[in-house]
């Protein structure tokens, strides 16, 4: 499976923006995309994740209420709507891809490449 992530930009504090990550290359089965985020000099952060079978989603503390995630089934692609963005959400969002939603990295196989994030005050 590959995935491609999309839809960084550079967006004042307050906007909003929507990332997607197609995927391609990918055989059915029960599975999970997941969202994380890496600002330069911290370590990475989960921010989002959901179940593609059941739809189900989790969020960052940092992140609830204010990102959405959901998936397109037609067009194999996730998408993380966020909202009221703010200078701490400037980092790399990277999508993967897994078995189960899951805040915790390890549980992934797949990792796309990221897409820049900035938000300037």
């Amino acid at each position: 499976v590959q995935l491609q992530a999309s839809g960084g930009g550079l967006v004042q504090a307050g906007a909003s923006l929507t990332l997607s990550c197609v995927y391609s290359a990918y055989t059915s089965g029960t599975h999970a995309t997941g969202w994380f985020r890496q600002a330069p000099g911290k370590e990475r952060e989960f921010v989002a994740a959901i179940n593609w079978g059941s739809g189900s989603a989790h969020y960052a503390d940092s992140v609830k209420g204010r990102f959405t995630i959901s998936r397109d089934t037609a067009k194999d692609t996730v998408y993380l709507r966020m909202n009221n963005l703010n200078p701490e959400d400037t980092a790399i969002y990277v999508c993967a891809e897994g078995s189960v939603a899951s805040a915790f990295p390890e549980m992934y196989d797949a990792w796309g490449q990221g897409t820049q994030v900035t938000v300037s005050s």
